[in-house]
């Protein structure tokens, strides 16, 4: 069996961030969600692995390699346009040949991996089945492809972000197919969006009286393709952190709780709280950073506050005041008039400077805001 990692959309959810990188390269921990995908893929036993890929491609590349490095070879596909799931599956057509497969979103975290899901199709596989889909329940059902199920566990029918969904079962972006998908992806057109959706591909083959079947995600999942999705997740990547400090924690510095610090990091005069994660070469001085945030190798810190943040390589906080539920793109720069007390919540493409104006909602006389102390 192979696998189909899908990297080529242009993740608009996220700009200005997608402007200049892939969406499966924004990191969760300090490791980009796609790695998350490729080592599930690989613990499942699959280590042929095509990804498609578009404009980013260059940028993947770089981050992914050969796949040596998780155990697998990896062939790069190119989707010159952004035309929908399907059309994804039909410039993988040759590489995929007829052999069954397992299609995985890039931007997919499922921390607790698809090794079930895949040992259980294998022993169903052809004589029962010819897709296999992973499910979830959501809240909001019209943002996702949804699907309903019959009694006997198999999929009755398939629509894509529904304005009056069917049921609460989303598509969560894991698929496994027989090559009867092919005949499937050749036989549908755009939808209303203009693309070529898996959900009509899906729906073409049961009402062609194809089996599919379905089951539902045990553990946690999260589609990071928003701003908020991210920072989730993010949570939920810092939840399993272990503490491990390697950098340097100067006289009058405390780190809190469940923080990994990378060597080369500096802590000056700080706090640290957990759960966190601190990159190499990075500056903290005079500042709070955590619980919940994540920053990234090369990052300087200074004077400010920050918390339940996604900060990428190179970010420069200087003055900062707070800064609470943000995503701050590579080398992104923000600067201040010195500790505020109101938080600020930003985000910020790559390169990006913002200048921050003081805090003119209350008194300098009047106490500051709690909430930079956290608790591990």
């Amino acid at each position: 069996m192979k696998a189909l990692v899908l990297a080529g959309g242009t993740g608009s959810r996220l700009r200005p961030l997608t402007h200049t990188m892939a969406k499966q390269l924004i990191p969760l921990g300090n490791k980009p969600v796609i790695r998350y995908g490729i080592e599930a893929i690989v613990a499942a036993g699959i280590s042929e692995i095509g990804v498609v890929v578009g404009g980013a491609a260059h940028e993947l590349r770089d981050v992914i390699g050969d796949g040596s490095r998780f155990g697998a070879r990896i062939t790069y596909l190119v989707q010159e346009e952004a035309l929908g799931l399907a059309h994804a599956v039909r410039v993988a057509r040759d590489w995929l040949g007829d052999e069954d497969f397992l299609m995985y979103l890039g931007d997919n975290y499922l921390p607790s991996g698809i090794a079930d899901l895949v040992a259980q199709y294998r022993a169903e596989r052809r004589a029962l089945v010819d897709a296999w889909i992973l499910l979830a329940k959501v809240e909001d059902p019209t943002r996702f492809g949804i699907a309903e199920l019959a009694a006997d566990g198999t999929v009755a029918r398939m629509e894509e972000k529904p304005a009056a969904p069917v049921s609460d079962l989303a598509v969560v972006g894991v698929y496994l197919f027989t090559p009867a998908v092919h005949e499937a992806v050749a036989a549908v057109g755009p939808s209303a969006r203009g693309e070529l959706e898996i959900t009509d591909a899906v729906q073409w083959l049961i009402d062609s009286g194809r089996t599919v079947r379905g089951s539902s995600v045990t553990g946690y999942w999260k589609d990071t393709g928003t701003v908020d999705d991210l920072l989730e997740a993010n949570n939920a990547v810092l939840e399993d952190v272990e503490r491990s400090v390697r950098g340097e924690v100067g006289e009058g510095s405390e780190v809190i709780g469940r923080v990994r610090i990378e060597a080369g990091a500096s802590i000056v005069r700080s706090r640290v709280v957990g759960p966190a994660v601190i990159g190499a070469d990075v500056l903290v001085r005079d500042s709070v950073v955590g619980p919940f945030t994540s920053v990234a190798d090369g990052c300087r810190i200074t004077g400010s506050a920050v918390r339940s943040s996604l900060l990428l390589e190179g970010v420069r906080l200087d003055g900062a005041g707070p800064v609470e539920g943000s995503l701050l793109g590579r080398h992104a720069r923000v600067a201040g008039p010195g500790p505020g007390t109101v938080a600020q919540r930003l985000v910020l493409g790559e390169h990006s400077s913002v200048l921050l104006a003081g805090d003119r909602t209350r008194s300098p006389q009047d106490p500051p805001q709690e909430g930079f102390k956290g608790t591990s």
